[in-house]
């Protein structure tokens, strides 16, 4: 009998090793995360981790980690999140999906373009840079208004990209695409 829960230690013991090594020597697929270390993480394909919520025929909430098709930068691979830049960049390890809508929130632009975070936090200054550039923005010109005339480049973020003419104008509304910027690395 103690050999049975001697061995059972022991298996358990490996498989936790295991998947510190599998961490540790850079193999991360988002599918093995858990719900604590799945938001902001980079698998080793480049790919960003999101958390997904599902719910179960028996109507319990189950939180899965995913691979998502958004890419991040080629030297954040194999990157999960530290503590100390989830609390400095004012993100939440409990976010489900990706989303801009937080640029929104001059509370959160505040953090995001804090020192703290900003010059320290390569993974998420990564995110949100091409986030605010999918909605026309240009991070670090947010950043540097910060106070001053932030109010029109978050006015910039809630607009459609559908550009109006003049009044008088015969002119017909454009829609712009926006290309992929580069991080300010």
């Amino acid at each position: 009998m103690a050999s049975f829960h001697s061995l059972k230690t022991l298996a358990i013991v490996v498989l936790t090793i295991s998947s510190f090594v599998q961490v540790a020597l850079g193999d991360i697929a988002c599918e093995n995360l858990n719900e604590d270390s799945c938001a902001f993480a980079i698998s080793s394909n480049g790919k960003r981790c999101v958390l997904e919520k599902h719910l179960r025929r028996s109507g319990e909430e189950e939180y899965i980690c995913r691979t998502s098709e958004i890419e991040a930068d080629n030297k954040l691979k194999d990157w999960i999140e530290s503590d100390e830049c989830i609390e400095a960049c004012g993100v939440d390890r409990n976010s489900l999906g990706i989303s801009s809508d937080e640029l929104l929130e001059s509370r959160f632009t505040n953090k995001l373009c804090s020192p703290a975070c900003y010059k320290h936090c390569p993974n998420i200054v990564d995110l949100y840079f091409n986030l605010a550039a999918g909605e026309g923005v240009y991070l670090p010109k947010l950043c540097a208004e910060q106070g001053k005339s932030a109010r029109r480049e978050i006015a910039e973020i809630r607009s459609s990209g559908l550009v109006a003419p003049a009044p008088e104008s015969e002119v017909k509304p454009s829609n712009f695409m926006i290309a992929r910027a580069m991080p300010p690395f």
